[in-house]
């Protein structure tokens, strides 16, 4: 146990963000291996297997994604067919693949699509080819994003994009079945990033460890903080622990389901109309504050997530472990009973052979995607 004291303040929360109701600091599934969380999911999907008479029935749920996204698609596949209004909310962004040249001209080559697209440093910057936050990297100069593309094999593909303009985070999980106009919200979580606020007396290490929730995941911030770990933070000064929302990185998730409103499921779903044969999936949004993400206003899209995706509020400390587990079932059996419509439709499913040479595509490359940020 630490053997100094420190007041603990009421969590800091990005501005627009709505206050942080923490509950319980942990649920106890939270961090478990993906796999034991999923084992249900798998038991479903051989049942499911056997009574619609096909295992890859869930990849032809959003036709037009190369196994409905499911795993090893790029994110740019999805996001170059948007069209209208939904482009225009997604926002910029460009791929940058890695090639044998020096890094230094393909750096120069990235700054000039930059300039073209009025974009300024910072940026974001993250693999096309990823999952879980994996390799998402603030880029404040020219010598960071030369360190950051460096890292990345040969042929791989970065994506760079604008940083939103707002902090405040969504997960917005959206579903409408093939050959319906209408589709629904099922999920709404909010990201919160962790942060802690200095008192000029204690360093970072002893602030993150006196924290409730952060002191706990210690682990998963040391690495990122390791100039900063044993300094003493001002008094008053809020310091970020994570920049990628992303739960398996450190970010706290909360169920919003109460802010889903008929005028914001309204406009989701006329976004979506924009993205043809699109079904299922998760979008990342900013907004500016909860009443504009109510109204359907002033939202910035990150990416949007497919097959895989998982409803956020799952990871929501205060979600129990049976209605978490309930919610990837329900997620899994909605994926086949979409495929099945798809199918009747003239879709034809892809060999179980497609999706393991994806997977194992995604897990070379993760391997060399930098330390997220």
């Amino acid at each position: 146990m630490p053997n100094h004291e420190i007041a603990t303040p009421a969590p800091y929360v990005s501005p627009g963000m709505p206050p942080l109701r923490l509950g319980r600091t942990l649920s106890f599934f939270e961090f478990w291996p993906t796999w034991l969380m999923y084992l249900p999911v798998v038991a479903q999907w051989l049942v499911l297997a056997i009574r619609y008479r096909s295992l890859t029935l869930p990849l032809i749920a959003n036709p037009r994604l190369p196994l409905s996204g499911m795993v090893g698609v790029p994110k740019s596949t999805l996001l170059e067919q948007a069209q209208g209004e939904l482009d225009e909310r997604i926002l910029p962004w460009f791929i940058a693949t890695k090639t044998d040249a020096p890094v230094v001209d393909q750096s120069t080559a990235i700054e000039t699509v930059l300039n073209q697209l009025e974009l300024v440093y910072p940026i974001v910057c993250k693999p096309d080819i990823g999952c879980r936050g994996a390799g998402v990297k603030l880029v404040k100069d020219r010598s960071e994003l030369e360190r950051v593309f460096a890292s990345y094999p040969t042929g791989a593909s970065m994506m760079v994009q604008k940083l939103a303009d707002f902090e405040p985070e969504a997960g917005l999980f959206f579903i409408r079945m093939p050959g319906q106009t209408e589709g629904r919200i099922i999920s709404l979580a909010l990201k919160y990033m962790p942060y802690v606020i200095g008192d000029g007396q204690h360093t970072l290490a002893e602030l993150i460890a006196d924290d409730v929730r952060a002191g706990p995941l210690s682990h998963l911030y040391q690495s990122r903080h390791r100039d900063a770990w044993h300094r003493v933070v001002p008094k008053d000064s809020p310091v970020r622990l994570v920049f990628s929302a992303s739960h398996s990185k450190g970010a706290i998730f909360k169920d919003a389901a109460e802010l889903i409103s008929p005028v914001l499921t309204q406009k989701i779903t006329e976004l979506m109309r924009e993205l043809p044969d699109f079904h299922y999936g998760r979008l990342d949004i900013k907004f500016r504050d909860s009443a504009s993400l109510q109204r359907g206003e002033d939202l910035q899209i990150i990416e949007i997530n497919t097959a895989s995706s998982e409803p956020l509020h799952i990871w929501d400390s205060n979600t129990s472990f049976f209605y978490a587990v309930r919610s990837l079932l329900f997620q899994y059996r909605t994926l086949f009973v979409m495929g099945a419509a798809n199918r009747r439709l003239g879709h034809q499913t892809p060999p179980l052979g497609d999706l393991y040479r994806h997977w194992r595509l995604e897990q070379a490359l993760t391997k060399h995607y930098p330390e997220t940020d």
